[in-house]
Parts: structure tokens; sequence; C-alpha cells
């Protein structure tokens, strides 16, 4: 599978470069977001701009790259669905109402930007109570 990562301060892109999102190549995908989860990477991007094809194995893959970072109340935003196969696909399977999708990257870019700045004002909040306690 082809795919490129570029890794930002916040977060991750991970960039599909191949047409087809299938049972071939959804376990690499997997294997990659294991990969980023694993390095510290604390949120993804996943662009499908490129991605004209996905079958049952694909939104499995997609699935799982979700849930690596929505349990940790992190993000994991999906972009760059612009084949109408593939849009059809994600909302016949209504995928549309449980994933993070961004019409542009600048969008996925601003939403993982303001759950960031909001996890860190939570966290200061949280040190200045235990200061406070103390």
């Amino acid at each position: 599978m082809r795919y490129l990562v570029e890794k930002k301060d916040e977060y991750a892109v991970l960039t599909l470069t191949e047409e087809n999102l299938n049972s071939v190549k959804a376990p690499i995908l997997k294997s990659e977001f294991l990969g980023l989860k694993n390095s510290g990477i604390d949120n993804v991007i996943l662009n499908l701009e490129q991605v004209k094809y996905v079958d049952s194995s694909g939104l499995s893959a997609i699935l799982t790259g979700n849930r690596l970072w929505t349990e940790d109340k992190k993000s994991f935003v999906l972009t760059g669905i612009n084949h109408p196969s593939v849009k059809m696909l994600i909302t016949v399977s209504r995928l549309d109402s449980i994933l993070t999708i961004a019409a542009t990257m600048p969008e996925a870019e601003k939403i993982v930007m303001l759950r960031a700045f909001g996890d860190e004002l939570s966290s200061e909040q949280a040190d200045e109570e235990i200061d406070e306690e103390e």
C-alpha cells in the first residue's frame, strides 16, 4: 500500500496514495495506525483524496483508526472523501454519524487544533484546581 505520513506538532496526516482501500491494503493501514498510536501521535487526519473504492475491510481499518484515537478522547478526522462511491458507502453504512468528517484539509486541521487547544485548556484548569487545593 502506498501512503504518505506527514507529522506536525499536534497531529499527523496519513494520505493514502492508492485508488483502492480493500482487503489487501486494509491490514497495512491498521498496522500503520497502530504504529502511529504507539509512537505517541495524539491526533490523526486520514486523507482519502485519491481513494476511489473502499470495501468492508477498508471500512474496518478506518473504524480501527477512529477507535484508537477516540477512546483516548483524541481526534481522528477523515477528509478528502471526494469520490461518489466512497461518499455513498460511508453514508449508506451510516458511518457519517460516527466518524468526524471534514470537507477539506484546512477544515480537518482546524478540528484537530481546536480539540488540542481544548485539551490543553482543560489540563491547565485541572492543574490550577490542584494548586488551589494544596
